[in-house]
């Protein structure tokens, strides 16, 4: 079986090592970079599977680098935070990441998250059906190719948004909880003063949003959320 590839992008040099040390002996290729621009230049020249990247670096922060990489970057993004700092983690998941981990974390806990993104990305490759796609309320969700389309303008979503709408459009019309979200498709229990959830339905809905006349999502204040179906 080949191993993952992970790409690290951190200035802290003794972290990274103990962190390639760790991952490695857990089986995973990991390439590291100690600066922005070199991680972009990494993340372009060879397939990566996921991205670790810290937030603060001099020269490039890791901000620089989700904006340079851009939308259309498919590899998923776990990006490493300073603890407690609520702005940078809403701010990482709004310029794409699909998760965000709090400096300092136990190494445990980091290949938990990297696990569970791994395991969406790998369900998102096998629903290679080209029949399997659905349409609720003028979004489509083509499973093979993993392409939405809301008003028939294709969407770009992450990886980690996808799975979210996904499981969204699998029980429209119904209220889903945040817990049974973070649980179902993030695979952890939500935490309390968690927002990742609420910044991913947020991102989701202004993506759907930008082409469609009408919101396609409702926030049910204390529930959870639901997808319209139009009727």
């Amino acid at each position: 079986m080949t191993s993952k590839k992970i790409l690290l992008i951190d200035d802290d040099h003794t972290l990274v090592s103990l962190l390639t040390e760790y991952l490695s002996s857990e089986g995973f290729d990991v390439t590291a970079c100690y600066n922005g621009e070199s991680g972009i230049e990494e993340a372009y020249k060879r397939e990566i599977d996921l991205i670790l990247l810290d937030v603060m670096m001099p020269k490039m922060d890791g901000f620089t680098v989700l904006k340079k990489l851009g939308e259309h970057y498919e590899t998923p993004i776990l990006m490493l935070t300073a603890k407690g700092d609520d702005s940078d983690k809403i701010l990482g998941l709004e310029l794409g990441a699909d998760d965000y981990l709090s400096k300092p974390f136990k190494h445990r806990e980091l290949l938990a998250r990297i696990n569970a993104i791994l395991r969406r990305v790998d369900i998102i490759k096998q629903q290679d059906e080209p029949k399997d796609h659905t349409t609720i309320n003028q979004i489509t969700m083509n499973y093979a190719t993993r392409e939405v389309t809301c008003h028939e303008q294709l969407i770009e979503l992450t990886g980690t948004e996808f799975q979210i709408l996904a499981y969204l459009v699998k029980n429209n019309g119904n209220i889903v909880k945040k817990e049974e979200i973070s649980e179902k498709v993030l695979e952890r229990k939500l935490m309390q003063y968690d927002r990742s959830i609420d910044m991913h339905v947020s991102n989701i809905r202004k993506k759907l949003n930008k082409y469609s006349p009408e919101d396609k999502m409702k926030t049910v204040r204390g529930a959870g959320y639901v997808l319209l179906t139009g009727e």
